[in-house]
């Protein structure tokens, strides 16, 4: 049976929700769709944001041949097959969800396909392109960033599904879903057939029911990295290692693991033991290089280090206040005498004057001399 999100996923731009800052009139997804244009692009976004929605809909402007396949478990022999089959003058539009999983040798045997015409590629990720798509295939290819839908586009959608619901578990199913518009309505599709109503109680029961599994993309998967996340913040090695475990046995992307590792090591430990930077960053290393399943061991070594090391958020805190300076403030004029002064005019100008090295003089712009991010 097709799924409901399937069923109701939006065929034009005219009914499409959500992401105006690319399919708005005027705007650069809008113009491609209504010129025609033929291009390879990528799109990067959370979960259930439109991805593929977007591809199917700048296909079907196009008049080009869809061909949808997951890079998780398609290689190159099934991307062969889409070159051979039905060869004639109509353009291929490969659709390549989660192409971050591509490895280097994958992403390199589309290069010669794009710059053949052969294929026309979409790629859509999660995962941040500049860090999991090689240099070449990036140059290729123009990046879509998507956000996360609001509140008022989630009950759009909901909307569109057609269910009775009433206020209180529409809110609870928006704050849930954490801007995936596919998870809520599976969620909603899911209660509808286990329950004679959807409430705030039916839609829990249906989260916990065995309908709704672990889901990379999903509730489960935010859930469990925060869990793991907080057990190393708490030192505690043992319930880290049983939610590491858990998501290696789930499939989890084990570089996400370990990027979500690299993070904790400078916003949770910092200063207290700068080293922890240096394991975190090893184990990612030893993640990329080695793969699973044996890079778990790595993971495990790591969380265990994380999870005993002293913690401190002082520089995270004090970042996250000057961040705050930063956008209340704008840019403040730099003190004279920081400023680089390359030529003799910015030297007239003062530019670097007075400058000293190892001066205790306060070098914070004038409207914040005083301020003390770092405490």
């Amino acid at each position: 049976m097709e799924p409901l999100a399937s069923k109701i996923r939006p065929k034009t731009l005219e009914e499409f929700v959500g992401q105006e800052h690319l399919v708005r009139e005027g705007k650069p997804l809008n113009a491609a769709i209504k010129q025609k244009h033929l291009f390879s692009f990528i799109l990067w976004g959370p979960p259930g944001t439109g991805k593929t929605t977007l591809a199917k809909i700048y296909a079907n402007s196009v008049r080009a041949r869809f061909y949808e396949l997951s890079a998780v478990s398609a290689g190159k022999a099934d991307i062969r097959k889409i070159i051979v089959e039905d060869a004639g003058e109509e353009s291929k539009i490969l659709f390549l969800d989660e192409i971050h999983r591509f490895n280097k040798s994958q992403q390199d045997f589309l290069l010669p396909l794009i710059e053949r015409g052969e294929i026309t590629l979409i790629g859509a990720t999660t995962e941040n392109p500049s860090f999991e798509i090689i240099p070449p295939l990036l140059s290729r290819c123009r990046v879509f960033v998507l956000n996360e839908l609001s509140e008022k586009e989630m009950i759009a959608i909901i909307k569109r599904t057609g269910f009775k619901i009433d206020k209180k578990a529409k809110d609870w199913l928006v704050a849930m879903a954490n801007g995936d518009a596919r998870q809520a309505i599976t969620m909603l599709e899911s209660a509808s057939q286990l329950y004679n109503e959807i409430t705030i109680e039916s839609l829990k029961n249906t989260l916990q029911s065995k309908f709704l599994r672990y889901d990379k993309k999903g509730e489960e998967h935010y859930n469990t990295i925060s869990a793991f996340i907080k057990s190393m913040r708490a030192s505690q090695p043992d319930a880290a290692l049983y939610y590491l475990a858990r998501m290696i046995d789930s499939g989890e992307d084990p570089k996400f693991i370990a990027r979500r590792m690299v993070i904790f090591a400078s916003e949770d430990i910092g200063v207290a033991q700068p080293t922890a930077l240096v394991v975190a960053n090893d184990v990612f290393r030893a993640v990329e290089t080695i793969g699973l399943p044996e890079c778990g061991i790595n993971l495990a070594h790591g969380a265990v280090y994380l999870s005993k090391s002293k913690k401190d958020r002082s520089a995270y805190s004090a970042y996250v206040s000057a961040m705050e300076d930063v956008k209340k403030y704008g840019n403040l004029p730099i003190p004279l005498s920081l400023r680089n002064a390359p030529t003799k005019f910015m030297k007239k100008l003062n530019y670097g004057k007075g400058y000293e090295r190892y001066t205790k003089e306060d070098l914070l712009p004038d409207k914040l001399k005083g301020k003390k991010y770092l405490k």
